[in-house]
Parts: structure tokens; C-alpha cells; sequence
């Protein structure tokens, strides 16, 4: 039998975890050739994937029902969450981040997670519901601080409100050391800046290209911003790094 199948009560249940198109169409194969039944039909798979894109609840409802794994991944990798923000369908993102089966913190081939992409799109209560699921607001890498302090529309000051009351570390470093006080300067609103600064953001760190908060404003042509932080780091008196 397929590793992705298991048999419960001569049933093969075709819903492992993280199931792919793949292993769900070996698992269907699987379980006619044993001539046990399947919970949920041939076409399922396509079946969820379209309601997600079409933002339809109902659908996904029933295929909980009957058994679907509502953290099947698609062909690329991808999560429902993950691309119920991407087209948005807001209905079905409010209904998984509801779901308690449903995995608020797995990861997208990019090493994003939902809560990233809710502060990267400004979807401001999907990225609460997610964090009174427990979404992991530290993630190591590129953080959900980064990715909200680069959103500059509505919402963007609570966004970064939110993760920082969550304990965000607010100097998170990405993989080439660059902080979220840099990608405000260079992507986010000008407020946004500032509040990483009133909450003690270090103005005078530097990524592995020895580039500051100022170089990224400057480079994105923001002097007003650029003169802030520059402000910011007078303030801060020597530190034997400038």
C-alpha cells in the first residue's frame, strides 16, 4: 500500500497530512486495487483547489466533512492559505485560520508563512486570528516583522503594533542581516520608520553589505525619511561603528 494511505475500519483514508497530487492519485490507485473504499472522491483534489480560488466556504466545508485534509498542499507546494491570500478569497482564509486541523505556521517553498503574507497584504484580523492560534510571530529568517514593516497601506503602524506587543523581536535579522527598521525605510510608510525607532529599533546596525537603515531610505530617494534616521543615529552619540 502507498505510504500516504492508511486503512481504518477497511476504509483507506487518501487525506495524510500535507498530501500531494501525486500521492493523492497513487493513493486513489492504491485503494482500487485493494477494493476499499475512498472517502472522498476521485476529484476532490482539483475540487479544493478551485474553491479556495473562487473563495467558495460551502465547498470546503464539504470536502471537511467527507474526510479532506484541509493542509493538502497543490502541485507547487502551496498551502490554501497561502493562496487564499494570494488571490484573495477572504471568506475561505477566515474559515481555515478558524479550522483547529489547519496549520497556521507551515511554510511556502519561499520559507514564508501565513502570518508573513497577512502583514505583507495588510490582511490586519486574519493576522490576529492567527496569532490567538499561535502563529510564531519569530520566526528565524526573514520574520512576519519584516514583512509588515514593508507593507505601506492601511493599517501598516497596527500591523507592526501587533507583532511588537506579541514579543516580536524588533532587530530580527534575515538570512543577510537586514532589519525590518531597513525595510520600512526603503518599503514602508515613513510612520512606520518612526515607530521602530520610538520603540527602540538600533538605527546603527548594518546587512552583510555594510548598508544601514539611511542607505536604504536614501537609495528609495527618501530624504525626509533619511534625515530622521540620521537624527535618530546623532542621537545615539558614538558607537565606534560610523
Amino acid at each position: 500500500m502507498s505510504r500516504n494511505c492508511r486503512t481504518v475500519r477497511s476504509n483507506v483514508q487518501c487525506s495524510s497530512p500535507g498530501l500531494t497530487r501525486r500521492d493523492w492519485l497513487a493513493c486513489i490507485a492504491t485503494s482500487a486495487v485493494l477494493g476499499m473504499a475512498v472517502p472522498v472522491h476521485a476529484g476532490s483534489f482539483e475540487d479544493f483547489f478551485i474553491a479556495v480560488q473562487r473563495d467558495d466556504v460551502r465547498a470546503l466545508v464539504r470536502l471537511a466533512e467527507l474526510g479532506f485534509d484541509l493542509n493538502t498542499t497543490n502541485a507547487q507546494g502551496q498551502h490554501a492559505l497561502h493562496l487564499s491570500m494570494r488571490e484573495p478569497s477572504l471568506r475561505v482564509m477566515d474559515f481555515l485560520v478558524q479550522q483547529p486541523t489547519v496549520n497556521v505556521d507551515v511554510r511556502n517553498p519561499k520559507d514564508e508563512t501565513p502570518l508573513m503574507l497577512a502583514v505583507l497584504k495588510g490582511f490586519l484580523p486574519q493576522a490576529k486570528a492567527m496569532i490567538a492560534r499561535g502563529a510564531d510571530v519569530n520566526k528565524t529568517g526573514w520574520a512576519p516583522l519584516h514583512y509588515a514593516a514593508t507593507y505601506a497601506g492601511k493599517g501598516a503602524v497596527e500591523q507592526v503594533q501587533l507583532l511588537l506587543e506579541q514579543h516580536a523581536y524588533i532587530d530580527a535579522e534575515s538570512p543577510n542581516g537586514t532589519t525590518p527598521l531597513m525595510m520600512a525605510a526603503q518599503y514602508g510608510s515613513e510612520d512606520v520608520a518612526k515607530l521602530l525607532l520610538e520603540e527602540g529599533a538600533d538605527v546603527t546596525l548594518r546587512n552583510q553589505l555594510k548598508l544601514t537603515a539611511i542607505d536604504f531610505a536614501t537609495r528609495a530617494g527618501r530624504a525626509s525619511l533619511a534625515e530622521t534616521l540620521a537624527k535618530a543615529v546623532r542621537a545615539t552619540g558614538p558607537k565606534g561603528k560610523w
